[in-house]
């Protein structure tokens, strides 16, 4: 069974220097229909505008991921940690028992294009920590690569609940599959361009909640750029 939601659907803020979109409920954006996904919890795709960004605050008992699309970002938080994140790296911090963290856009001229993931972490009240690293996946026309896992596998950060992050990159009649293993859930976010589920076409910021079957994304056009989470 697949359950699609079009991108259009999704809850919408514009405060000027951020133009976000919510899959699930966030902030003002409350609809209990939508709450989450197993432990998928959020997924924000935001435009920062250049220069702009959320100053310090906090958060607990989320495990917390970052995926950008376009530009860069900066991150500072209270365990000493400060990097910059691009294109083609990921980035993973577990809120644990609480962490302070501030992300801003890192240019002054080019707006940053992201997606920010929350999944309720197994345990509650674990150490905080931070991890990043560059995982290119861009020009691959048959894989899923696997960005985050609970296990570390194939140089993916770890969280710390059982799910697998994987993104892949299509180009035209690019085709990859997936066999969901049994009980599993899984839920596909289409970041850029447009694909097939299965059979079902799905546009940019669309999101498919999957039971029960195995998956097929096909792109069609100028390709694709999808996240997909396995899902306890």
């Amino acid at each position: 069974m697949i359950q699609l939601r079009k991108a259009s659907e999704r809850g919408h803020a514009n405060h000027g220097w951020l133009d976000t979109w919510h899959s699930f409920s966030f902030a003002d954006y409350y609809d209990p229909q939508h709450m989450g996904f197993s432990v998928l919890r959020v997924i924000n795709d935001d435009r920062i505008a250049p220069g702009a960004g959320f100053p310090t605050h906090s958060h607990r008992d989320m495990e917390i991921i970052t995926y950008l699309l376009q530009g860069s970002l900066a991150h500072k938080d209270s365990m000493g940690n400060g990097s910059v994140i691009r294109p083609g790296e990921i980035q993973r911090m577990s809120a644990g028992s609480g962490i302070s963290h501030s992300e801003f856009n890192a240019s002054e001229s080019e707006e940053a294009h992201l997606l920010q993931i929350w999944i309720e972490p197994k345990e509650n009240g674990i150490t905080p920590s931070y991890e990043q690293k560059s995982l290119p996946v861009a020009g691959n026309n048959a894989q899923l690569n696997l960005l985050a896992s609970p296990d570390g596998q194939d140089g993916s950060v770890i969280i710390h609940q059982d799910v697998r992050l994987y993104a892949t990159h299509l180009q035209e009649h690019g085709e990859v599959a997936y066999s969901l293993p049994a009980g599993r859930r899984a839920y596909l976010h289409l970041a850029r361009g447009k694909l097939k589920l299965n059979g079902l076409e799905l546009e940019a910021g669309d999101g498919a909640k999957i039971l029960d079957e195995n998956i097929n994304i096909l792109s069609t056009e100028a390709g694709s750029e999808a996240l997909l989470f396995d899902l306890p």
